[in-house]
């Protein structure tokens, strides 16, 4: 004899302090934070990828919208391309990921370059997407500089 019993899991995933740069992606900005400690030697500091917390005196950081900092003077700091993919992977193969330096940033976000090819010093451009957002960093990918809006991903925009 034997039973089955069937289970079906809900899984609620909360991303906390966090939550407003993902939900932000969706909304075509992208947010950083800045530490304001006036006792902090890192005061004024700026960090992409988004932080809770200054990681030198732990205060909490104050948010800012770097969105249009990084349309106008992001730049790809290095690259690799890769044709092995990790689990759940939804990007096209090869992938072009790019580490991203801002003007006035003192650290480097990595996201995928999805259109071109990737170069030392090449400007490059957030793209978005707001049409069902996921709320996951896919909803944020790079293009170069020039990329002409009508051949983005279908639901992204500049």
């Amino acid at each position: 004899m034997g039973i089955t019993n069937p289970r079906d899991m809900t899984y609620i995933h909360s991303y906390g302090g966090e939550a407003i740069f993902f939900e932000s992606l969706g909304k075509g900005k992208l947010m950083a934070s800045r530490c304001d400690n006036p006792d902090c030697e890192s005061k004024g500091s700026i960090f992409m990828p988004f932080r809770i917390h200054c990681p030198d005196c732990l205060m909490k950081n104050t948010v800012m919208d770097i969105t249009d900092r990084a349309k106008e003077k992001a730049i790809v700091h290095s690259f690799m391309i890769t044709e092995r993919t990790g689990a759940f992977n939804t990007l096209p193969t090869p992938i072009k990921f790019v580490n991203v330096e801002f003007e006035g940033v003192c650290t480097i976000l990595m996201g995928a370059l999805i259109r071109g090819e990737p170069k030392i010093g090449m400007r490059v451009v957030p793209i978005f997407k707001t049409k069902d957002p996921d709320y996951i960093i896919t909803d944020m990918l790079w293009v170069p500089a020039d990329w002409p809006a009508k051949d983005l991903p279908e639901g992204y925009s500049y």
